[in-house]
């Protein structure tokens, strides 16, 4: 006999009826009345016009027909535990695809050797990384993880403050180049009207300052620092790291973009995207010396080297306009 088409409760109490062997047991199983599970058990044999019990005084004991029935109903049970756990279960396993976006310069700056050890502790989890200055929008699940830089409007993002990254006045540390001289009147790599936050503040600071080169992006205006354009106001993370590139001059300290690691709320529960927000945000405290432009070894070795470039000024001297 086929099940196929027909009412799964209807195929449950029957299947409880079936295991129990009584009404009042299958009742009690099931959490139902007593009288519900004998309308629901004569309904269905109505309607399939077969006998499926026999009724005795011991209880119900199932026909020909009902035995059919119920090894039909027990693959159907089994196919729809199997379908359940495999649904649940793939999103508790740690595997799958993390599609993370971020600026071009967390993707270039901060994101990749985190990743690369990331992947080496779990190797089933694979990393999609989307740079892009717009933010994709997590509610409409383009991205799994945003890393950005500022902080998060949408009310149905989860996350955290992960770190803070500090900026400063970076120039080449090539002799040939020249003195770039005091900030006030060198020659500049400026953002023009993007990356607001920042190029408001260095034109408060530095009113005077003459923009020869323009860029929307941050790995842009790095490559164009070290190619010895101009001054370039860069991330600490960063420009520290590249000996290529000096301290020209410091941004005060209360001038820091705040950096978040955030999620959709309906996966943060994901496995693989919380062991990645965990994994990441760990990483990331771990960094707040070099985030936040606090690690001389990254600042001291280029100055060492060509100890003739002593360009080190100070913000505060312009800070009043």
């Amino acid at each position: 006999m086929n099940a196929q088409g027909q009412d799964w409760d209807d195929l449950r109490i029957f299947l409880a009826v079936a295991r129990a062997g009584s009404l009042s047991a299958a009742a009690r199983v099931l959490g139902v009345t007593h009288s519900t599970v004998f309308r629901r058990i004569g309904g269905f044999e109505a309607r399939l016009g077969a006998r499926l019990f026999d009724r005795l005084s011991g209880g119900y004991a199932l026909t020909t027909a009902g035995e059919e029935m119920r090894d039909s109903v027990l693959r159907i049970e089994e196919e729809i535990s199997a379908l359940a756990l495999k649904v649940t279960g793939q999103d508790q396993r740690p595997s799958g695809t993390i599609r993370i976006t971020a600026t071009d310069l967390l993707a270039v700056g901060v994101l990749p050797r985190h990743i690369a050890a990331f992947r080496a502790e779990w190797p089933g989890i694979e990393i999609e990384v989307v740079v892009a200055d717009t933010m994709l929008d997590l509610t409409r699940r383009e991205a799994d993880v945003a890393l950005r830089i500022g902080n998060p409007v949408q009310e149905t993002l989860v996350g955290r403050r992960v770190g803070r990254l500090a900026f400063a006045v970076y120039a080449t540390s090539d002799p040939g180049a020249g003195e770039p001289g005091d900030p006030a009147h060198g020659d500049w790599i400026g953002y023009g009207s993007a990356h607001g936050p920042l190029s408001r503040s260095l034109a408060r600071w530095w009113p005077q300052m003459r923009q020869v080169y323009r860029t929307n992006s941050i790995i842009a205006a790095h490559a164009a620092a070290r190619a010895g354009i101009g001054l370039a106001a860069l991330p600490c993370v960063l420009a520290d790291c590249d000996p290529e590139l000096v301290r020209a001059a410091s941004l005060p300290e209360d001038f820091m973009l705040d950096l978040w690691l955030l999620t959709h709320e309906d996966l943060r529960h994901t496995a693989r995207v919380r062991i990645f927000l965990d994994f990441m945000g760990a990483a990331l405290a771990a960094d707040t010396d070099l985030l936040e432009g606090r690690c001389p070894c990254k600042t001291k070795p280029a100055e060492a080297r060509r100890p003739r470039r002593s360009l080190h000024w100070a913000v505060t001297r312009h800070a009043s306009v």
